[in-house]
């Protein structure tokens, strides 16, 4: 079986324990307005390369994955829009006895049989998965990536119910997804997990700006700049309930 591959980073240290090999997967069905990887979301891009292929290569990674408790990530894009071909190359990464993980959005979730039998599987051989709530309110997340939200809130409590662990990841957008009130009803929602190992707050930032601009697409966060410390550290205190909101 065969995947396509955007590209692939092999000492990543920000996705997931330890060093890891990271495949980033061709294709997304969210056009989220602050992505750093436009160029991710046609299906059609990228480079087919089989397991056998992808394998071979993160062998020669592994005593660096042992040494430092690292392991394979693959990001995307969306993922899980390629189950069957993730499946395989767990399944394979799994006889070698190596971290496997998976970052996603979920956007490409539904309980529809033939997804869900995939999906059983494919959790049968993930350690970990790095779940990305971008935004708790169901229209707010429609302007910001372009779909709702149920399906994604759907994934994490499917998630839960299957007892994988999950580290939750929220992007902070000042005037997008940086209030408070938003952000104690996501803490509302992440406390009714039970699967959660870690939350983490990631400051939004424009270092993919000039792929939108290669790509001849409008930047829509255009003169929006990065949230403070101070609103970092705020959210992060939120989401960890380490601080409550008022919400009147």
């Amino acid at each position: 079986m065969k995947g396509r591959i955007h590209s692939i980073e092999t000492m990543g240290t920000v996705d997931g324990p330890g060093l890891r090999y990271i495949i980033f997967t061709q294709g997304c069905l969210l056009r989220c307005q602050f992505c750093h990887n436009p160029d991710t979301w046609k299906m059609t891009g990228g480079k087919e390369m089989s397991v056998e292929e992808l394998v071979e290569d993160i062998k020669s990674y592994q005593p660096f994955f042992e040494s430092s408790g690292g392991g394979v990530t693959v990001s995307g894009g969306e993922p899980l829009i390629q189950a069957d071909f993730l499946l395989e190359l767990f399944t394979e990464l799994k006889k070698l006895g190596i971290h496997t993980c998976i970052d996603s959005s979920g956007g490409c979730f539904s309980r529809a049989p033939r997804f869900m039998e995939t999906l059983d599987k494919l959790m049968d051989v993930t350690d970990l998965i790095l779940y990305d709530l971008k935004q708790i309110d169901a229209e707010k997340h429609k302007e910001l990536t372009g779909v709702s939200n149920d399906h994604i809130l759907d994934m994490a409590r499917y998630l839960d119910e299957k007892g994988i662990p999950i580290w939750v990841r929220h992007v902070l957008i000042p005037g997008g997804s940086d209030d408070d009130v938003l952000l104690q009803r996501l803490s509302d929602f992440i406390a009714t997990l039970s699967n959660v190992e870690r939350i983490d707050v990631l400051p939004y930032h424009k270092l993919g700006v000039y792929k939108w601009e290669n790509l001849g697409l409008k930047y829509p966060l255009e003169g929006v700049e990065p949230p403070t410390q101070e609103r970092v550290e705020n959210a992060e205190a939120i989401l960890n309930r380490e601080k409550t909101i008022p919400i009147s």
